[in-house]
């Protein structure tokens, strides 16, 4: 199977501090093989912030 699921993880909520927010989500091993880095609204932060691609 090409795709795999991934966890995304917020890299701002450690820094102040809070709980930080995990999404889920798939990629394409094939084409996308660098990791991923998005934004993805934090509840604890109570705004969009930058969630980055972690080992899961």
């Amino acid at each position: 199977m090409p795709r795999e699921t991934i966890i995304l993880e917020c890299s701002e909520a450690r820094k102040e501090g809070k709980s930080p927010s995990r999404y889920m989500t798939t990629r394409n091993k094939k084409t996308m093989q660098e990791k991923i880095e998005k934004l993805k609204y934090n509840p604890a932060l109570k705004r969009r912030s930058l969630h980055k691609e972690v080992k899961g």
